[in-house]
């Protein structure tokens, strides 16, 4: 192939378009070990994620496309983004901050505003600088009712990868006029490598006794519900697809698990989230965040209908999501943990996806 001249063999030139009269690029991030991270600032998205398996060959982990043209073409238009101004979903695209309605969201899902609307976050160009071989930094500024969401909101986002094979990533944000903030990125992975047909091998732990079941649409409909007892319960080591076909409510509702996880932690310090490992490559990733709740999306509704990377398929249930993020339609719960920001405040997140053998 033409120019390629990233591990996981992207051409950087594929990567140079002009939208919205910005330009766009990608960056190649690499560290000690020789792990490999590239970002697009089309949507801050992760293209590829190279990590070494047992026998120390490298593997590109998640899914993705080979150019800025298939991800503007692409019927998957979260694949490695950043979601906002709110990641998931608002119900009926609406809600009200200081007895202020706003109900000029889109309806995207549904009849719910999904992931900040119809070009959010991973639909736009953001400002990108290259700090060192192993940093990136990525700046947006979303204008005062940009899909419907009050306040310019200024966000930084930073992208680094240590060398223990450790994607951490860092938000920031800042507002003029209280508003929500709900920010994650929605990175698809397949420890087997981008291209494997099913994560169902998987073994999964997701450090939660809680988890909030949700209606016909994917709005949580009330509190939080234990996991014990249920096909929902990844305290100990599941494979993903052990219980994905029960008769379970949850499980029919969304084809799969694709539910928000309410973490087993006090406070905004970083803590262990969720472990996850492939048989086939002895690949371990272990998720650490700030955030108090996390969704898994087992990529029921992929389709295999387009090609990715390499001329791969993703047919459903060929990746997982772990979305670290405040819970779904958090703005219309005032029982749940507060998505508002105020002008003074500082929005603060971190998570980091850290990459290991077993």
């Amino acid at each position: 192939m033409k120019n390629e001249n990233t591990l996981s063999g992207l051409a950087k030139e594929n990567f140079n378009k002009q939208i919205d009269g910005k330009d766009t690029q990608l960056c190649v991030l690499t560290n000690q070990t020789g792990s490999e991270l590239t970002v697009t600032n089309y949507g801050a998205k992760i293209v590829s994620l190279m990590v070494p398996d047992r026998n120390g060959k490298l593997i590109d982990v998640v899914t993705g496309h080979h150019s800025i043209d298939e991800y503007l073409s692409s019927e998957e238009p979260y694949f490695g983004a950043v979601c906002g101004r709110y990641g998931n979903r608002i119900a009926n695209g609406r809600f009200v901050i200081d007895g202020i309605v706003y109900d000029q969201l889109a309806i995207n899902n549904g009849s719910n505003n999904l992931h900040g609307g119809v070009k959010g976050f991973n639909a736009v160009v953001w400002d990108i600088e290259q700090k060192d071989p192993q940093t990136v930094v990525l700046k947006y500024t979303s204008e005062d009712g940009e899909e419907g969401f009050p306040g310019n909101l200024q966000t930084i986002l930073i992208y680094h990868l240590t060398d223990e094979n450790e994607v951490v990533m860092t938000y920031e944000a800042i507002t003029d006029k209280p508003t929500v903030v709900n920010l994650t990125n929605h990175s698809y992975f397949n420890l087997s490598g981008a291209g494997d047909p099913s994560i169902g091998d998987h073994l999964l732990t997701i450090n939660a006794d809680y988890y909030l079941p949700t209606d016909d649409t994917a709005i949580p409909y009330g509190p939080k519900e234990q996991v014990e007892g249920t096909p929902m319960d990844f305290r100990s080591p599941y494979r993903v697809g052990d219980r994905i076909h029960e008769d379970f409510e949850q499980l029919i509702f969304g084809k799969g698990y694709d539910h928000t996880y309410v973490l087993n932690k006090e406070g905004k310090e970083l803590s262990f989230c969720a472990r996850c490992s492939s048989p086939k490559t002895g690949i371990v990733m272990d998720t650490y965040t700030t955030e108090p709740g996390v969704q898994l999306y087992t990529g029921n509704w992929m389709t295999g209908n387009f090609e990715g990377k390499h001329g791969q398929r993703y047919p459903a249930r060929s990746a997982l999501c772990l979305e670290t993020h405040h819970f779904p339609d958090s703005p219309n719960k005032p029982e749940y943990p507060s998505t508002v920001l105020r002008p003074g405040e500082v929005f603060r997140s971190q998570t980091s996806y850290k990459f290991s053998i077993e």
